[in-house]
């Protein structure tokens, strides 16, 4: 795995001089102390990241994943392989809800068709890095070999140096991907020591019988690859998605480049619990947008230590529960820098009493 040493590089510290700094401005400014709640956590928060007293986000940037997983052929999803590739699709032309989020939160969204089960013809706005015609099948066998984690997770690096090189501040990977709900239980069971009957959900709309179907084929798939106490990578590459992994690897490097990230829904949290494993100072670069109604979401933020920001019942992937709550922290920074302190506007001190 000497190709993938980049993973386990060291990640930059928050900057806590600008986070004291942050925390003197918020206890000045002309409201009783602690009285927007969690908006001055977040904006202390994103000054220590973005090294700057004065915290904004003028430019934020998506990445969306897409791959098929081969689980499928175990009946795990309510919709066929064939709508992965067609919803990229959608994401291209602006009709996916993370389309429409994108272009309200003014954020720079590309998609990456990191292992669709079938070639899609080039399409503007979409970078084919095909890994392969989706992974293995978990149940059956490994999901994929060494060679093409190193690939899946080098996809999220490079996604994140796009993003930085067009200055983006804040970064968010979104998911799509018809069984990746099963592979991101696989995951999150195998890291927490869960019983899969705890953790799948409903995905894509399955039924409670569904759903109890799920959770045995994440059972056996736990037990066939034998993963109690196997290292994070083994672990992502036995049941992991191509999409996923991506997500991974993204994290990391965004950690290594000082890159904040806003972290979306059930997908995507399995991936940053993944990152953490790896490394968990890599949490400190982390926001969590939302609490996913996918049950064992609240299993990953507790192991994560996280609060969601949000709590809106959604469960959609793709990013958008992130780009719902971009707008809540671009508030706490506008109101941390532009509310005046009790000095500026004349006002005593005294009052917040």
């Amino acid at each position: 795995m000497k190709q993938m040493n980049w993973v386990f590089d060291s990640v930059k510290k928050p900057n806590e001089e600008q986070r004291h700094i942050a925390e003197q401005r918020q206890g000045s400014l002309t409201k009783p102390p602690g009285s927007l709640g969690r908006l001055e956590e977040l904006a202390i928060k994103m000054a220590a990241l973005q090294n700057q007293a004065r915290p904004a986000l003028n430019r934020p940037g998506i990445s969306l994943f897409a791959a098929d997983h081969g689980v499928a052929d175990e009946g795990v999803s309510a919709f066929p392989q064939i709508v992965t590739g067609e919803m990229i699709k959608n994401f291209v032309s602006g009709g996916a809800a993370i389309s429409v989020l994108a272009r309200q939160i003014g954020a720079r969204l590309e998609v990456v068709n990191a292992g669709t089960i079938n070639p899609l013809k080039p399409m503007s706005g979409v970078i084919d890095a095909r890994i392969a015609a989706g992974t293995k099948n978990l149940f059956l066998q490994s999901a994929m070999d060494e060679d093409q984690l190193m690939q899946s997770l080098q996809l999220g690096r490079d996604a994140v140096k796009r993003h930085v090189e067009e200055g983006v501040d804040m970064f968010i990977a979104g998911d799509m991907g018809i069984a990746n709900t099963t592979s991101a239980t696989a995951i999150i069971c195998a890291l927490l020591g869960e019983a899969p009957a705890m953790i799948a959900g409903p995905g894509t709309g399955l039924d409670s019988a569904g759903v109890a179907h799920k959770a045995i084929v994440v059972r056996k798939a736990l037990q066939l690859h034998r993963l109690e106490n196997s290292q994070v990578l083994d672990i992502i590459r036995c049941v992991g998605g191509f999409e996923i992994n991506a997500m991974v690897g993204a994290y990391v490097y965004c950690a290594q480049a000082g890159l904040p990230i806003l972290v979306d829904g059930f997908i995507s949290s399995a991936a940053a619990l993944a990152a953490v494993r790896i490394n968990p100072q890599i949490k400190e670069w982390m926001f969590v947008a939302h609490r996913s109604a996918e049950p064992g979401h609240s299993a990953i933020v507790e192991s994560l230590g996280l609060t969601p920001i949000l709590d809106l019942g959604m469960r959609l992937g793709e990013a958008s529960g992130a780009a719902m709550a971009l707008p809540l922290l671009r508030l706490a920074c506008a109101l941390h820098n532009e509310m005046a302190t009790f000095d500026e506007a004349s006002v005593s001190e005294q009052l917040n009493d």
